[in-house]
């Protein structure tokens, strides 16, 4: 798959097939694309916590506040994303410049982790609505989460939907 056929065919999904384990090679890609990601002076100012079985369930609970994410549960595999400290030459350039690079940076690795397990036929949600406090106590991890993604296989009938985005004309323009 090209990268424009993964973009048309990327979307959240929110119906796993719970019977179906994810691969350890196919993991291993989308971990591998994570790795390769780009980020500000290569610093990569996050830690990727990868979730399975019992402590995959524990951290779905743990995106399901006030009822949202019930799909979560489904998942196999929870990838959890907590920031780590800025490398120095990106914190003094975030200072300087007044700009969040570790946010920036936690998008880019997300959005390869969903662009590399849509590749490998799998599907993928990214969840920000999730208590940070019991995900850390659930990983033993010291920053803040920032990010769940849920990876599995979607249910043969979670079909494609249409994409709802803005027309290129409202979302880009030439100078």
């Amino acid at each position: 798959m090209n990268f424009s056929e993964i973009a048309n065919n990327r979307q959240s999904c929110r119906s796993y097939d719970n019977t179906k384990a994810v691969e350890q090679e196919k993991l291993n890609a989308v971990l591998e694309s994570a790795r390769l990601s780009p980020s500000a002076c290569n610093g990569q100012p996050y830690h990727i916590t990868v979730c399975t079985g019992d402590t995959a369930r524990e951290v779905a609970r743990a995106t399901q506040g006030m009822g949202m994410n019930k799909f979560a549960s489904d998942a196999p595999v929870q990838i959890v994303i907590s920031e780590k400290p800025y490398v120095k030459s990106a914190a003094v350039g975030a200072k300087l410049k007044h700009n969040d690079y570790r946010s920036i940076d936690i998008g880019i690795v997300s959005a390869y982790i969903t662009a590399e397990a849509a590749a490998q036929g799998l599907g993928s949600c990214i969840l920000g609505w999730l208590d940070s406090d019991k995900i850390k106590e659930i990983c033993d991890l010291d920053g803040e989460v920032r990010l769940v993604i849920c990876i599995g296989y979607a249910k043969e009938d979670d079909k494609l939907r249409a994409k709802k985005r803005k027309d290129i004309d409202k979302l880009v323009t030439y100078k």
